[in-house]
């Protein structure tokens, strides 16, 4: 009986082998599907069509280099490096110092807005 379980013994790294080269080989494949339908949309949004008109539409002229005093927000880099805080001031209670856009100047963004510009942040931010 001890003969057979210092037989097996050498088998046993070989299949513990085989298993994990088999889960990485599976995860791999997983992530590699994931990349590609993250890349699929239904309705893709891009800094183009979508996020420099309602940029224009909404932080001009503060945001904008002809008239703007305050961080400008004109160009894809731009609103790419900041989306953070844009999504985070936009969100804010429209009585928040810190809401945008700034009372007064221009109307706060509609829910159909503020989901395109989310969608957009979802789908890694193409140009």
């Amino acid at each position: 009986m001890n003969q057979q379980n210092t037989s097996a013994k050498p088998l046993y790294p070989l299949g513990l082998l085989l298993l994990l080269l088999s889960l990485q080989h599976c995860k791999a494949k997983q992530t590699a599907t994931m990349t590609s339908e993250a890349k699929t949309f239904e309705n893709p949004v891009t800094y183009q069509n979508d996020i420099a008109p309602l940029m224009e539409l909404k932080c001009t002229p503060c945001h904008f280099p002809d008239k703007g005093k305050k961080k400008f927000l004109d160009t894809y880099a731009a609103v790419k490096k900041n989306i953070d805080d844009i999504l985070h001031r936009v969100q804010l209670p429209t009585t928040d110092k810190e809401f945008m856009p700034f009372k007064m100047k221009k109307d706060p963004l509609t829910e159909a807005e503020l989901k395109l510009m989310k969608d957009w942040v979802t789908q890694g931010m193409p140009n």
